[in-house]
């Protein structure tokens, strides 16, 4: 047996194959990565490592030989188009390959009304997946918990979360979290033919006057909640290169489309999901 991951290098992609390598023996595990040069660390520890564009389909149809089962964790693209065309080619060499099993990462945020500029991609995975014959299982991940930590100073400085959500909830999960689900849903043959989405969160959700209390309690600085506008959020971060991909997220937010609850964590893993408290004082550094 043989489990790829692609974007093995990166945050998530890392952690799955962290993950996967506490599961099964390392010489099952094949690292997919865009430059075998930044996998040096993977495959010194014994890991395989195959590189891979996603762009161009003879790469992922030659790396994809002798793999059973799949983890396609997609690039951080905000094009729908190029999204949808490293989907198709992963399900084109698949095809050629006659690799059989996929587990696929997704986001909460794929409703058709919503206007975070990535929802059609999310809405089109799953309906897309249906169409074909394989086995597989989607990963829907909640907001990711884990940029919360570095941006604790700017909101202590700031004094408040700005998120332009109004009292709309949010969910997230942790990256390990995250990790752990979508190895386990990779060893798991009735997942893998449940062709299911499954929702990945913690047990609650937060509205961000509640998220500020907790980050007060963590920190020890208030922390409360001064929303700015989704086009001034966006202006804001405008230099870190996302701040309209991300004001169209929170858009989203405002409608509620960031919030959702599941035990599906807890049902594909045994336990439960580690809760925002816990998270934010294991890694806060004051």
């Amino acid at each position: 047996m043989k489990i790829a991951v692609t974007g093995a290098t990166g945050h998530l992609g890392g952690k799955v194959v962290e993950q996967l390598s506490k599961e099964i023996d390392k010489n099952e595990i094949v690292a997919l990565v865009h430059n075998k040069n930044h996998a040096t660390r993977l495959i010194d520890a014994g890991y395989e490592g195959r590189e891979i564009d996603f762009q161009k389909q003879a790469t992922l149809v030659g790396s994809f030989q002798n793999i059973d089962t799949l983890i396609y964790v997609a690039s951080k693209t905000y094009s729908v188009f190029d999204r949808v065309r490293e989907l198709e080619n992963v399900l084109a060499a698949m095809k050629e390959n006659q690799v059989k099993n996929l587990v696929a990462m997704s986001f909460i945020a794929d409703q058709e009304d919503n206007p975070f500029i990535m929802s059609p991609f999310y809405g089109y995975l799953p309906r897309r997946l249906a169409g074909t014959k394989l086995n597989y299982a989607i990963a829907k991940n909640a907001l990711y918990a884990d940029p919360l930590v570095p941006y604790l100073p700017e909101l202590i400085e700031r004094k408040g979360l700005i998120y332009p959500v109004g009292k709309q909830a949010m969910s997230f999960i942790t990256l390990d979290d995250s990790a752990e689900a979508m190895a386990k849903m990779a060893l798991n043959e009735e997942i893998l033919k449940s062709r299911r989405t499954y929702l990945l969160t913690q047990a609650r959700s937060y509205t961000m006057p509640e998220l500020g209390a907790v980050m007060t309690e963590v920190t020890g600085h208030e922390i409360g909640y001064h929303p700015v506008s989704v086009e001034e959020f966006g202006k804001i971060y405008a230099s870190e290169g996302d701040g309209d991909e991300l004001a169209s997220m929170y858009a989203g937010g405002a409608m509620g489309y960031l919030h959702g609850l599941s035990d599906d964590f807890a049902h594909i893993t045994g336990h439960e999901p580690e809760a925002m408290e816990h998270f934010l004082k294991r890694n806060y550094r004051k």
